[in-house]
């Protein structure tokens, strides 16, 4: 391989490392400057609150288009136009003059960042051969991490000195850098001699499906679970997807490949993904609701404990990354999911008092084996798929990404609003609830302990269902791009 194309390939890396960051900064930013923003605009809880749920539900929901639209108009195109995207969506989020304007500009933002996240992966799959993939890929998940850490902490000192505005502002440099990194660097896509057309029907049906199921989830709480509204939606929803499967299985160029599912260790994968994403989002929180919650803590403090949940990954995803090239993705998605799985049981008994390595040490675990194991699905999932639908292929991962980790926060608020008023756990979450009762308080530590327990189960499914990844690979699935891949190399 020629010394320049070493170089462009670490180049392709690093613009596309550098999206991945500024986009999960932009989606955890919001969260510590939540209570600061409903004061600025004088809005509710529940207007608070769709300022994050908007984000995610357009980011799951253009997932799949975006995939697709990577597979036929071509990544680089993708990727450049979604940076414009999230660029000017992010300046409307910072000049913002209500509630409900916010809520549509991050609508807008959440699809920019959609139509990167399903771009990013493909483009680093086609940048790497695949003796060198996992170490990339694991390179890429560090930069969700540190989005993770940075997020919070730089949101409360900007919010600090220059309001809540900032946490907005502060993103567009670095998408600017990005998109000019991106036009340099990334290779032009082979235009298809074919035009096909879209799957707008598929996308409709799928969009408003998952659109209905999220806001059925959400507001299940505040509508009641058996009243006329809720499972209305919850039948919408159904005959929705219901619709989109219907259509999937008759069009020519379906947005959501129902083929791919065919292929044994891409389904698989796909319900690791899917039970993983549930079990996983969940910790953060009922850390949350724990710290701030029942034993009353400030968000700097709370904050700095959750620092082990994603700082030891910095070392591990790499390091992740490139033991899944050597002994295989397989072993190392079953070693991650089954630690992960240990560090929830051991989060399952935290008690009334604080102790710190009583929290501390299962994140460590946690975090470690998520470095070792996310990689290594990754690599296993889409390594499953053929090399010329790597985009779809990747849509359909982080959807199921997506949609776990909404149900995973969904769930984790069920069970915690099982033993707690709805109203004193949602208080509970934004730190924004009185001095407790010892009942109250009780309650509380009770709920997180239960649900830390509940969330087992997802891991054990996963485990169950990555034990068919340790399974030889059928001739026709990926062996042949995997063959061509490692001849070029």
């Amino acid at each position: 391989m020629a010394q320049s194309d070493i170089r462009l390939k670490w180049s392709i890396l690093a613009a596309v490392t550098l999206v991945s960051f500024i986009t999960n900064v932009d989606a955890t930013i919001v969260v510590i400057g939540l209570p600061r923003l409903m004061s600025g605009l004088h809005i509710s809880v529940v207007t608070g609150l769709w300022t994050i749920t908007s984000y995610i539900i357009t980011s799951t929901v253009f997932l799949l288009p975006a995939g697709r639209w990577s597979d036929l108009i071509g990544t680089k195109k993708i990727f450049i136009a979604s940076l414009a995207i999230f660029t000017v969506a992010t300046f409307l989020c910072g000049i913002a003059n209500s509630g409900s304007a916010l809520i549509v500009y991050r609508f807008i933002q959440g699809t920019g960042a959609a139509l990167a996240l399903a771009t990013a992966t493909p483009i680093i799959v086609k940048a790497f051969p695949a003796n060198e993939l996992g170490k990339a890929l694991g390179i890429n998940s560090t930069s969700w991490v540190i989005g993770s850490i940075v997020g919070p902490v730089a949101g409360g000192a900007l919010i600090n000195a220059f309001g809540w505005r900032s946490i907005f502002f502060v993103t567009i440099p670095f998408a600017i850098i990005g998109m000019i990194a991106a036009m340099i660097v990334l290779r032009a896509d082979v235009s298809p001699k074919q035009q096909v057309k879209s799957d707008w029907l598929g996308m409709i049906t799928f969009g408003l499906g998952l659109v209905g199921l999220l806001v059925s989830l959400s507001e299940g709480q505040s509508w009641g679970w058996l009243s006329l509204r809720t499972l209305g939606l919850f039948v919408l929803t159904l005959v929705l997807f219901i619709s989109f499967v219907w259509i999937e299985l008759r069009v020519k160029a379906p947005l959501f490949n129902l083929s791919l599912v065919k292929h044994r260790h891409y389904s698989a994968g796909l319900g690791v993904t899917f039970s993983y994403s549930i079990g996983y989002f969940a910790t953060t929180f009922l850390l949350t609701l724990y710290l701030q919650g029942a034993l009353r803590l400030s968000p700097l403090s709370a904050g700095l404990l959750l620092i082990p949940l994603s700082a030891p990954q910095l070392v591990m995803g790499p390091l992740g990354g490139a033991a899944a090239d050597r002994f295989g993705p397989a072993r190392l998605v079953l070693v991650g999911v089954f630690f992960l799985g240990l560090g929830v049981y051991f989060l399952g008994s935290l008690g009334p008092q604080l102790s710190v390595m009583a929290i501390i040490l299962p994140q460590l675990l946690m975090s470690t084996a998520n470095g070792l194991g996310w990689p290594a699905l990754t690599k296993a999932v889409l390594s499953s798929a053929p090399r010329e639908q790597t985009g779809a292929a990747s849509g359909m991962f982080y959807t199921f990404r997506n949609v776990g980790m909404s149900l995973s926060l969904t769930l984790a608020l069920v069970v915690a609003e099982v033993s707690v008023p709805p109203s004193v756990a949602s208080q509970a979450f934004l730190g924004t609830a009185g001095v407790l009762s010892t009942n109250i308080k009780s309650a509380l530590v009770n709920s997180t302990d239960k649900g830390f327990q509940f969330f087992i189960l997802f891991y054990a499914i996963a485990f169950i269902c990555g034990l068919v990844l340790l399974r030889p690979h059928r001739s026709g699935q990926m062996s042949n791009s995997t063959v061509s891949t490692q001849k070029q190399a």
